[in-house]
């Protein structure tokens, strides 16, 4: 374990815009699970660039794959078709049961076709004012219309006048969603993620998924499961949402899907795969070859090399490590989360974890701002999460031991 380093002396950005509390250090490299500062110090990768690198980095495969794609493709533009986009596209209906797909470039692009989806969904219905209903403590991006659906008055403060046509319920509250729906008769669609990551880890449960889709069936609304975050094999199923059993009408990609090639995704059912026509909808970077290429190649990668198991029993081991480091510890209300999507709730703003688990060398984040959240590339190993856990319990104990009044 790296001890504490007081040369760490963040980088300096005079000409970057200040819209990032970046951490002092910059990486260099990485392979596996590891990364390397410019120092050559070396840390455990536990956040994977936000759920992003999910072959983690350097990975042989994918590398061949880019390099080959670069030298053919990059760019073409939507006036031609991009055949890859079809290859793409025909493996996330098969693994998904939906039927189309439009491509952009990020979560946020790929929940404001959703939302655009939504609208239409209620127009063509002869609905001149749909809303959609979406829930408290949920992100869905920062464009002004993710930014309205998103339940964080923090992320919302100074970007006022919000977009209206959003109906706000709590998550898991299949009572107060039914009288939602009973006093807003314009309501087109219901939008969730189906585990809230910057939220604090907070998942859907079993039984609310399915009940949202039966009011969905019942009222012909549209069920759109935000899987920016939590799909791509995070919790050991292809999408979280097939823990219930249950198939939504429009479902958003994003993160793990390029491995960190930026590519977003609105998968969609028969519902809603012809909402949208030539014109209504469109991007300049969206599907293009480099993107589509390195979601062909992560998704044969986790085909053939097992990563959704992988994924459910390193991170079932990885959760149990930390619940048996934390267990009866004062302060700590709760580990939750599935697979390779963990959060670890405290009783306080943690904030401070960032640096000090930096300085351990473990990546990571804080989210909701008293919950660590770990999001690990899927290629993570069982002695990997053992080191992950044995780096961070010490660092909780010890923030958790200090008065809670300290910074």
């Amino acid at each position: 374990m790296n001890a504490p380093d007081s040369s760490f002396a963040a980088p300096t950005e005079p000409h970057v815009m200040q819209t990032y509390g970046r951490l002092p250090i910059a990486l260099s490299h990485g392979e596996g699970a590891w990364v390397w500062d410019t120092a050559g110090r070396r840390y455990l990768d536990g956040l994977g660039g936000i759920a992003v690198n999910t072959l983690g980095h350097n990975h042989p495969k994918l590398v061949a794959a880019l390099r080959d794609q670069v030298g053919k493709l990059i760019h073409t533009s939507n006036y031609y078709h991009v055949p890859l986009q079809e290859q793409l596209a025909a493996k996330l209906c098969a693994l998904s049961g939906l039927t189309n797909v439009f491509f952009c470039n990020s979560g946020l692009e790929a929940n404001e076709a959703a939302l655009k989806i939504a609208r239409k969904y209620g127009h063509d219905r002869g609905n001149a004012n749909p809303e959609v209903i979406v829930f408290e403590k949920a992100f869905h991006g920062r464009s002004i219309a993710t930014l309205s659906a998103t339940g964080n008055p923090k992320v919302q403060a100074g970007f006022g006048p919000l977009v209206p046509g959003f109906v706000r319920v709590p998550l898991n509250d299949i009572e107060a969603l039914r009288q939602a729906l009973a006093a807003h008769p314009d309501v087109t669609a219901i939008f969730l993620e189906t585990i809230q990551g910057e939220g604090g880890i907070n998942p859907a449960r079993i039984d609310f998924l399915k009940d949202l889709r039966k009011l969905c069936d019942e009222h012909d609304l549209l069920l759109m499961l935000d899987e920016v975050q939590c799909g791509i094999g995070r919790t050991g199923k292809w999408f979280a949402h097939q823990w219930a059993g249950i198939v939504p009408d429009v479902m958003p990609l994003a993160k793990g899907l390029g491995s960190g090639v930026p590519i977003g995704a609105v998968v969609c059912g028969d519902k809603a795969a012809k909402v949208f026509g030539p014109g209504n909808h469109g991007t300049t970077f969206g599907g293009n070859p480099l993107a589509m290429r390195a979601g062909v190649e992560t998704l044969a990668v986790m085909e053939t090399d097992g990563l959704l198991a992988n994924a459910a029993t390193v991170g079932a081991e990885l959760k149990a490590a930390i619940e048996h480091g934390l267990a009866g510890l004062p302060g700590v209300v709760e580990v939750r989360g599935q697979g390779l999507m963990l959060g670890i709730e405290l009783d306080r703003p943690c904030g401070v974890l960032l640096t000090q688990a930096m300085e351990a060398g473990l990546l990571l984040s804080v989210t909701a701002d008293k919950v660590i959240r770990l999001v690990p590339p899927l290629i993570l190993t069982s002695a990997e999460a053992a080191e992950i856990a044995a780096r961070l319990v010490p660092l909780v104990k010890a923030f958790l031991a200090a008065p809670a009044s300290a910074p």
